[in-house]
């Protein structure tokens, strides 16, 4: 283990305060997770999603107080792959950095599915294929997503979210009958939809990643993460409860559309095309995003002889690391050709969570000093990714399982090379 780093300024300009970290934690999290994954939690538990969203926000929190504290402590770009090099070995690190690379490449195909569908669901998969073409020719020319473009996002997200609330409470169907039972799928139901809906939850680790661009680190990260996870929690809840009143879980279920389908439950049709509209621009501002941040990161390992040092290259008129931009548009296009949208889901989420445990495993060991927060949620934490990790559908924890022990053995290989 290593003493922190001085968090002084280094590479990057600190500019970001509380309320900017919280507007792109905000803008991270509440985009087309919702959108897309309670139609994968009904058909785990029914009704029950309730109850695994909050479990779902319960591992979140804890979560996030340990990407609180280790981001405060360790103010550099990079997020857990930082924080497990340092804290628990360069192994770790390098595990926790593949796990983020390979779930939030899922991620990417989970987002591109459902910009197709909601934009046009009979041509979705053309259309998230084209969407993924799309965004990394942008991306490639060195074009990003810029704070006031989060913020014309997070306003256009969160007015389709309230047009699903308006259209589905308001629409004359909306009845309690529909709520059922809340433990009608079991607990293992409802464990399985807290990992699934943990997949909405999972971008407040932006805010850490983003350490080397925090004005006063050790006091704007620790306040800015829980306060947009709790924002989100309350708009996640308001929706899912609204959805169901209106569609019913089978409904739910059975949709790739599931907020369309709750709003279209109503009498209020007009609505829809408002909340297709907005299901599309969450999902592309968020595909822009993670295919970003998921090259940046690959780029980042290439250059520390974790991936290969081919990835680690620069282009010379654009200023972008094209070659991990062109790699990860294809492996997602690639996996949007063939993967269904639940089946993405529960593999990004699988990844994720495992990347979280290894946060959690980090955060365990600060000193006293440097703890904000109990230990015992960091101990929570670290039990409730691995609880979440193994009840997801058995086809996403195979080949979660698979691809990280492959990515394992190939870093274990080039240490025997070297």
């Amino acid at each position: 283990m290593r003493t922190p780093p001085d968090p002084t300024p280094t590479r990057l300009a600190r500019r970001l305060g509380v309320a900017d970290a919280v507007t792109i934690g905000l803008g991270s999290m509440i985009g087309a997770g919702i959108f897309a994954a309670l139609g994968p939690a009904a058909r785990a538990a029914g009704s029950g999603l309730l109850l695994g969203l909050a479990i779902a926000a319960v591992v979140a929190y804890c979560n996030a107080t340990s990407s609180a504290e280790l981001a405060a402590l360790y103010a550099a770009s990079g997020g857990t792959y930082v924080y497990g090099r340092e804290r628990l070995g360069p192994f770790w690190g390098y595990l926790a950095g593949w796990s983020f690379i390979i779930g939030k490449t899922a991620s990417c195909a989970a987002m591109a599915l459902t910009v197709g569908a909601y934009a046009a669901p009979e041509w979705r998969r053309p259309i998230a294929i084209a969407a993924v073409i799309a965004l990394t020719g942008v991306n490639y020319r060195g074009i990003r997503k810029t704070a006031w473009l989060t913020r014309i996002i997070v306003a256009a997200v969160l007015g389709a979210l309230a047009a699903v609330v308006a259209g589905a409470l308001f629409g004359g169907q909306a009845t309690t009958d529909h709520l059922g039972n809340l433990t009608g799928g079991g607990l293992g139901g409802i464990l399985q939809s807290a990992g699934l809906l943990f997949f909405a939850f999972a971008g407040y680790a932006r805010i850490a990643t983003l350490g080397e661009e925090v004005a006063d680190p050790a006091r704007t990260i620790p306040r800015a993460i829980p306060l947009a996870l709790g924002i989100t929690l309350v708009v996640y809840a308001i929706v899912a409860v609204a959805a169901l009143l209106a569609a019913g879980p089978d409904g739910l279920a059975a949709s790739r559309a599931p907020l369309a389908t709750a709003v279209r439950a109503g009498t209020l049709d007009w609505l829809v095309p408002a909340v297709r509209i907005g299901g599309t621009v969450a999902a592309i501002g968020v595909l822009l995003s993670l295919i970003a941040g998921v090259s940046r990161t690959a780029f980042a390992m290439a250059a520390n002889g974790d991936l290969p040092h081919w990835l680690d290259a620069v282009h010379a008129t654009h200023k972008i690391p094209h070659r991990t931009e062109l790699a990860v548009g294809v492996t997602v296009a690639v996996t949007v050709a063939f993967a269904d949208l639940r089946g993405a889901i529960g593999f990004s989420s699988f990844a994720i969570l495992t990347y979280y445990a290894i946060a959690n495993a980090s955060a365990w060991t600060l000193p006293r000093q440097h703890r904000r927060w109990p230990r015992a949620f960091a101990a929570l934490g670290f039990i409730g990714c691995a609880l979440l990790a193994f009840t997801l559908p058995v086809a996403s924890v195979i080949t979660g399982i698979i691809v990280i022990v492959v990515g394992g053995v190939a870093w274990c290989i080039r240490q025997l090379a070297t």
